[in-house]
């Protein structure tokens, strides 16, 4: 048996070898679907002397590309691997470049990033005279994508428009589109619509790709879109060999259009299917894993399996109830300092979160005992300014578009000013020209500055075609000014923005080594495809994250805080019914099967002003088996305590066992229920008070700031 083999459990090497034309891989969490994915590549091309070349691997994320690549080659002993493994927008940028002239585009047309949609957003909001308040570039942006994704155009969606509002939204779609076609730009939605609209009305093209690629894999098939899915249809003939692998109590992205059917009904759209269930986990301790198959098989829409570890049993997973969210984060944080004293590195810790919004009591708890934490999920390094305007100085060089050439025209600062730039705009728009050329028609008091500005970028242009990338950006940031303006800066964060800058040039460079025959293009391409959150595995920080972010993660010692009713599930999963509230326990699964020893769930019984009442503890804790789970009630009151940190001592005081503020018969006064009589008060944490007609009797928090006695 070849090396590449060895240690493969009897399902992962069923599906390593398979020969069925067909193959759904339904693959637990933990279960090596990765080592799956590539021994199959190896296997297609060692044992049945598939040319690499007729091989195509789609992936979600580009960590998980790079990390397969990395394992074929090995398995290949460093041979030229051949097949393309990429994700599929990636993918669709190849085809693009060799396809698009069928439908009139430039083969290096502009890949529109987050921030490129945003700046024509802003454009049309100057020119319909928009306020951003009152309609958010993320409501429009996905208003826009929806559109596109149903096939509606600019002029349908204005016939279909309501209201002002989504007037308003459709004239923006319009100039949008306008704007894309005008400037050649794509965004990550076009990419994929504009492979598939030419797969469709080209059958020439079609039957070309066709027969260029024979084995087709798909990763992550559980995450997977329609419009995703077509492409994947489109690239298939009767004898393509179809492997795809996914796990649907895995799919948590249907917010952004991921459909559970596609993997659910694989089988009924390729007949013959052969499907293998991966059920071993490698990751997780038995009450880990068990604790959460108990929790997920209370979903009925799904594939069932019995999902297994060799693993020892381990602990049993912890579930503690605060009576506040700043005693949940002591908690936590008193439970990381058990951790260290036993020798566990931060960076093995990883706190995770339904919403964002949740981090805010951990964060500070983090940030009072000084334990060093990373956010994911804030600024990406590709999205900070400094970098934003590098690339744009290179994109300048490519495509000379609009967007790059306004972010970077008075950065660093040469004295051209706002209205300057938007004088040059419209005139740019009303002669259909790009602004750089828009320069010679200009007539204004910054024209001299202006022309001295075209003329640098005509003579970069020229130097750089006998340049590779790093030669071009040394260049401009040299050139440009922009590297003496931060080093000759008084503001102290320049010289941490000069640091990502010399990051970004690391990063050509490894581009440069790894890809000597790729031009700039290809860098521009590559950076807009970028967009994976990729978490620090050498440096010693707790990791707080959103779960949906720590997907295809994993930590020895994982805390998911937060699980209270109507906060995970959330309240408005709660009112969408049962596909709702599957998708939220999918998402809960996804979270406890993050940790390989330790699981701590937390929650607390604060008063939420989101649902008018004291939370309860989720039903994503109480569904899970008794005999997995320890569960804590609420603190145990008691007076202010120290606890000494190696670096740092801090002081909590909790507030669970002040003197009763509250007893039966006193008068009370509730901010919008008015005076009651307390009739009862439970552990000093609720109060029953009678309020007068309409509120009548209720249970409120003795915490809460809505609440004082008469008189005070």
């Amino acid at each position: 048996m070849q090396d590449y083999l060895e240690g493969l459990n009897k399902q992962q090497l069923k599906a390593t070898t398979t020969t069925s034309q067909y193959v759904r891989v339904v693959a637990g969490a933990g279960s090596g679907k990765t080592r799956v994915l590539t021994s199959r590549i190896v296997f297609l091309i060692k044992e049945l002397g598939i040319d690499p070349k007729k091989i195509l691997a789609i992936t979600f994320t580009n960590k998980a590309a790079n990390e397969m690549k990395q394992r074929v080659e090995k398995q290949l002993d460093g041979t030229s691997l051949g097949c393309h493994i990429s994700t599929i927008h990636s993918f669709a940028v190849r085809f693009l470049r060799s396809e698009i002239k069928r439908i009139n585009y430039p083969a290096n047309f502009q890949i529109l990033d987050g921030d490129d949609q945003k700046a024509i957003i802003r454009e049309a909001y100057e020119l319909y005279d928009l306020d951003k308040r009152d309609h958010n570039f993320r409501v429009a942006l996905d208003y826009i994508g929806n559109n596109k994704v149903a096939g509606i155009s600019c002029e349908e969606a204005l016939k279909r428009a309501y209201s002002p509002f989504y007037e308003n939204l459709a004239k923006v779609y319009r100039y949008y589109t306008e704007r894309c076609q005008q400037m050649y730009g794509l965004d990550f939605d076009d990419l994929l619509l504009f492979t598939n609209k030419i797969l469709k009305q080209n059958p020439d093209v079609r039957d070309k790709w066709q027969k260029r690629f024979e084995y087709i894999l798909v990763d992550e098939f559980q995450d997977i879109d329609n419009v995703q899915y077509e492409m994947i249809e489109l690239l298939c003939n009767r004898s393509t060999s179809v492997f795809v692998v996914g796990d649907p109590d895995q799919t948590i992205y249907t917010w952004r259009g991921a459909n559970i059917n596609i993997i659910m009904d694989f089988e009924k759209n390729f007949a013959g299917t052969e499907t293998i269930i991966l059920n071993q986990n490698y990751r997780s301790t038995r009450n880990i894993l068990n604790g959460a198959n108990s929790l997920i098989a209370c979903n009925k829409n799904r594939l069932k399996k019995d999902l297994y570890t060799d693993n020892a049993e381990g602990r049993k997973i912890v579930h503690f109830t605060a009576s506040s969210d700043d005693l949940e984060a002591e908690y936590v944080v008193r439970k990381i300092f058990d951790l260290e004293k036993e020798g566990v590195q931060y960076n093995d810790i990883a706190i995770l979160y339904r919403s964002a919004y949740l981090s805010r009591a951990i964060e500070k708890q983090l940030m009072n005992v000084k334990i060093p934490y990373i956010l994911y999920g804030g600024v990406r390094f590709y999205d900070r300014a400094e970098i934003k305007d590098m690339l744009s100085y290179l994109r300048l060089l490519t495509t000379q578009d609009d967007l790059s050439f306004k972010r970077v025209v008075n950065t660093p600062k040469r004295g051209i000013g706002k209205k300057t730039v938007d004088d040059l705009f419209e005139l740019a728009r009303n002669k259909r020209v790009k602004m750089i050329e828009a320069i010679d028609l200009f007539d204004g008091p910054a024209k001299k500055k202006l022309l001295a500005f075209k003329e640098q970028v005509e003579d970069w242009n020229r130097r750089a075609e006998q340049m590779n990338v790093e030669e071009i950006f040394q260049m401009l940031f040299e050139e440009s000014d922009y590297r003496s303006t931060l080093e000759l800066s008084k503001d102290p964060y320049d010289a941490e923005r000069l640091e990502n800058i010399k990051e970004l040039m690391n990063d050509i460079v490894t581009f440069k080594n790894e890809n000597p025959e790729a031009g700039l293009d290809d860098y521009l391409g590559n950076v807009s495809l970028y967009s994976d959150i990729q978490a620090d595995k050498t440096g010693k920080f707790v990791s707080l994250m959103t779960i949906h972010a720590a997907k295809g993660l994993e930590f020895d010692n994982v805390f998911v805080i937060g699980l209270s009713e109507s906060v995970f599930p959330s309240a408005k999963t709660l009112s969408e019914g049962i596909k709702g509230l599957e998708e939220e326990r999918r998402l809960a699964y996804v979270a406890y099967t993050r940790a390989k020893e330790r699981l701590y769930l937390t929650d607390n019984r604060s008063y939420s002003y989101a649902v008018a009442t004291s939370k309860e503890t989720s039903r994503f804790v109480k569904e899970i088996d008794e005999q997995f789970i320890e569960r804590s009630g609420l603190i145990v009151p008691e007076e202010t305590e120290r606890v000494v940190n190696p670096d740092v001592s801090f002081t909590i005081t909790r507030t669970s066992n002040i003197k009763a503020r509250y007893r039966p018969d006193d008068i009370v006064v509730h901010e919008y229920f008015g005076e009651g009589k307390v009739l009862s008060v439970e552990n000093n944490l609720y109060a029953k008070i009678a309020f007068e007609y309409p509120h009548m009797v209720r249970t409120i928090v003795v915490s809460t700031p809505k609440l004082r006695k008469k008189g005070e």
